[in-house]
């Protein structure tokens, strides 16, 4: 087990430092005091994030890290920890690493055994979530759904059949549609739902209400900003033998075999098998 407990000798360390989602604000005064006193830092965009250091007086060299040269970079950083300098990350906004560039990086100086120290911050799906009302003692991050294709497919799927706070981030573009795309899947118009949308800035809005609600929202206003969506868990009703009974007559009748369908229907309704063999033996005699 590699356990970072202290510094390794004459190497540099690199600071994953989160910086403000909207209000320039929003910086720690360690992340201010990290990026003053590293060597470089590394960032996606050197435009957005001179703006940022200039607010607060920062005049640390600056080089790029984003999705089309991170490799590159990752050997570039290791180099100069291994040099003795020390190296700050930053994204154009919020946490490194979250939807942003810094996993080759930090993967790749794990396997060094070269020092990571983290310096906590603003992420938009954290505070989005924390303002939503919506239950946060478990939740799933999914990032950017896909734009198509059987893996946008699948991600709608599991987000209909959680059982947990779901929550994603969606271009005000395609808010709409990938709404509309869970409001078109089965028990889901009723299910709880928020988008907070520019986080921290002056005109930072939550929609709430069921799925239904929010989507006549947008189908009555245009989506500004990058949106957070949070979908509420449905309501889990515990099946009972009248649920039990329907699904295995839709089963034997569809033509699955008495053990067959009684496995799918005790999976499908998150029951015994036991149970559903207490049901099905009338309807069982009739498709023998």
């Amino acid at each position: 087990m590699d356990t970072q407990t202290k510094h390794q000798l004459g190497k540099g360390k690199l600071f994953i430092v989160a910086t403000p989602i909207g209000n320039l604000q929003d910086m720690t005064f360690r992340a201010v005091e990290t990026l003053k006193n590293v060597d470089v830092i590394a960032c996606e965009d050197t435009r957005t994030s001179r703006k940022l250091l200039d607010f607060y007086g920062i005049n640390t060299k600056l080089i790029p890290c984003h999705d089309h040269n991170e490799n590159k970079a990752a050997k570039h950083i290791t180099a100069l920890l291994e040099d003795g300098k020390d190296v700050a990350l930053i994204s154009d906004a919020g946490t490194p690493l979250i939807n942003d560039p810094g996993y080759h990086v930090v993967h790749l100086l794990r396997e060094k055994g070269l020092d990571v120290v983290t310096i906590p911050g603003a992420s938009s799906p954290i505070a989005a979530l924390a303002a939503s009302g919506l239950p946060t003692d478990i939740f799933t991050y999914l990032g950017f759904l896909p734009r198509k294709g059987k893996a946008r497919i699948s991600l709608l799927s599991r987000i209909q059949q959680a059982k947990d706070t779901q929550v994603f981030l969606e271009s005000p573009k395609r808010i709409l549609k990938t709404l509309e795309a869970l409001q078109a899947m089965e028990h889901m118009g009723d299910r709880p739902c928020v988008v907070g949308r520019e986080l921290t800035k002056i005109y930072e809005e939550f929609i709430h209400g069921t799925l239904d609600e929010v989507v006549a929202h947008f189908q009555a206003h245009d989506g500004r900003g990058e949106m957070v969506v949070m979908m509420g868990a449905g309501e889990i009703k515990e099946a009972d033998d009248v649920m039990i009974q329907a699904a295995l007559d839709k089963a034997l009748d569809s033509g699955l075999s008495a053990s067959a369908s009684a496995k799918q229907v005790a999976k499908t309704l998150d029951v015994t098998r036991s149970r559903v063999y207490a049901l099905i033996h009338p309807k069982a005699d009739e498709h023998s």
